[in-house]
């Protein structure tokens, strides 16, 4: 195997050479198989595509105003560093929109490569003009005050129906997002890489008129 690339490099080849569904398959072959969050998270430009380590951000519904709603909040976002994502858990919350614009502006500007969020998000023609892939269930305009509450961060978070560790590399794209547990993010991107390689050769001898099954004997990749 391969030494391992630094974590920039490691992204951004994550980015331009692999897929959700390749990742998913590479986790599957070393046994782990719920490493996919709902199919309900999605990024507002379907184009987008991210990969980072996982910055977790927990949040809760309330019913009441506190004194002081946004302390949490700006501590996690103002300790985001180069080169993560933000997940943001609200448990699946309908209350409110927990991102928007300034917290998209306020990470990518301490080089955060994204957010996801299991919950609602606003300001959305903002974002998609920043450019800052942001992934969510959808869209409310409604503020957090009062009725949600970032209680914690950097703590192991189930987002998407997924166990998420500080630390973890996240994929993203159109297809879904898979969550990649830090100690083996190196095996599983030369695993996919190799994946890749054999579905372009199965590819490539498809479409010069060989069998599937002729194929799949050959390469062993659906």
């Amino acid at each position: 195997m391969e030494p391992p690339m630094k974590d920039q490099e490691l992204f951004d080849s994550m980015c331009e050479k692999l897929y959700s569904a390749v990742i998913s398959d590479t986790l599957d072959q070393l046994g782990y198989r719920n490493q996919v969050m709902r199919e309900n998270i999605n990024p507002i430009d379907p184009t987008w595509i991210v990969a980072g380590r996982a910055k977790t951000i927990l949040s809760v519904d309330i019913h009441h105003l506190p004194e002081d709603p946004y302390t949490k909040e700006i501590e996690a976002v103002d300790s985001v560093k180069p080169g993560e994502i933000v997940i943001g858990c609200t448990n699946e919350s309908r209350q409110n929109g927990l991102w928007g614009e300034l917290l998209s502006t306020a990470s990518k500007m301490r080089g955060g490569r994204g957010a996801i969020v299991d919950g609602l998000i606003r300001d959305t023609a903002k974002i998609l003009e920043l450019g800052f892939p942001v992934f969510a269930t959808g869209t409310k305009p409604v503020d957090s005050q009062g009725r949600g509450i970032v209680i914690d961060y950097d703590i192991p978070v189930l987002c998407g129906g997924v166990m998420v560790h500080p630390g973890d590399v996240i994929f993203g794209d159109r297809d879904g997002i898979v969550v990649i547990p830090g100690a083996i993010i190196d095996e599983v991107f030369q695993l996919a890489m190799d994946k890749v390689t054999r579905e372009n050769h199965t590819r490539d001898e498809l479409l010069e008129g060989y069998t599937l099954r002729q194929v799949y004997d050959k390469y062993g990749v659906l």
